[in-house]
């Protein structure tokens, strides 16, 4: 099957239900066969999305710089942990040993990893399909401003359309898996 990044928040001070969010979303991934590549980390919605995805069976590919672990936050548990000398490095081996991308709930570092993504394809660098996953509306306010730069033609409307948004993890995988190629 598929490769596909998860982005999300690494937050240890979480409520519960962002926690299961992402327990559920590597559950998921590991049923339906995907490998999950996360950004390596063991702690808050990352750590629980790695700790889902082998739950289910899945297999784990994280990609983390020295400097976080050497703050003690690695995945040593991952089937495969490659560690860069950079976040900068670590986006780009994140997009180049994925097949697919989808983004949970998180704040600056998983915006940065979502732009970096859909900026790239925007460009034509990739063509691999992103999907964002809306629960209870939190990405409503990005989603309307991002609609407002388009309407202001500051993002044209094919780059916008790259970036298809679910409100459930299975809406969100199915999108994933029909833009596959």
């Amino acid at each position: 099957m598929a490769a596909i990044c998860v982005f999300c928040a690494s937050s240890r001070t979480l409520d519960q239900r962002w926690l299961d969010l992402a327990t559920e979303t590597g559950a998921e991934l590991a049923r339906r066969g995907h490998t999950l590549v996360s950004g390596g980390g063991c702690v808050g919605m990352m750590g629980a999305l790695a700790d889902g995805a082998r739950s289910a069976g899945g297999r784990t590919l994280g990609v983390i710089p020295q400097s976080l672990v050497d703050l003690e936050v690695a995945d040593l548990a991952s089937d495969e942990l490659l560690v860069t000398d950079s976040m900068a490095s670590r986006k780009t081996l994140m997009i180049e040993k994925s097949d697919a991308f989808l983004t949970l709930p998180g704040g600056l570092g998983t915006l940065d990893e979502l732009f970096e993504v859909w900026t790239t394809a925007t460009l034509a660098l990739h063509a691999k399909p992103m999907v964002l996953i809306d629960t209870d509306g939190f990405f409503r306010p990005l989603l309307d401003w991002l609609d407002s730069l388009a309407e202001q033609n500051f993002l044209k409307t094919a780059g916008r359309d790259l970036l298809t948004v679910a409100t459930t993890v299975p809406e969100a995988l199915d999108a994933l898996e029909s833009r596959l190629t």
